[in-house]
């Protein structure tokens, strides 16, 4: 297999991470009356990707298998009824075949019959495979009281406490 030309155009980069981002956003994110798309997350990570929660005593580390099940169990048991992820700013980084993206989101949905919104940031490393980009690991934290994002990853520029 030959291989493929690393991306050195700081453009390009940024537009293949909105993507790629912008897919993972859409897998997670559904309506009411509406099912998740996780399975579409196993084309998004390498096979041995991680996706890391981190916004408790103990980081929370899973595969991409390990995040979707416990997700699943939520949503086929009418425990959460709709979320939704979007990605409020971005500040993507790459050289080569590697990229590294500062997110900053919002997640909303109904959990038990109440409603919750929450911000926070994501740290997500990308590599270019021979399939294209995919995430190799993803870490986030939830704001909370005490930890409010910067304000250089606000849009706008201000920081607001949850």
């Amino acid at each position: 297999m030959r291989a493929r030309p690393p991306c050195n155009n700081e453009n390009i980069m940024t537009n293949l991470m909105d993507s790629l981002l912008a897919s993972f956003f859409q897998s997670v994110s559904f309506d009411h009356g509406q099912k998740p798309q996780y399975a579409r997350l196993y084309d998004l990570f390498i096979p041995n990707g991680l996706l890391i929660k981190n916004s408790m005593a103990t980081p929370e580390v899973t595969t991409v298998r390990q995040f979707i099940e416990p997700r699943e169990q939520l949503v086929s048991s009418g425990q959460l009824t709709a979320f939704k992820e979007i990605e409020l700013a971005a500040i993507t980084e790459g050289f080569g075949n590697v990229a590294h993206r500062w997110s900053t989101y919002e997640k909303s949905g109904t959990q038990n019959g109440a409603a919750f919104t929450l911000r926070g940031m994501i740290s997500t490393q990308c590599i270019l495979t021979p399939l294209g980009w995919r995430i190799s690991a993803m870490a986030w934290d939830d704001e909370r009281a005490g930890l409010t994002i910067p304000a250089r990853y606000v849009p706008g520029g201000r920081a607001v406490a949850p």
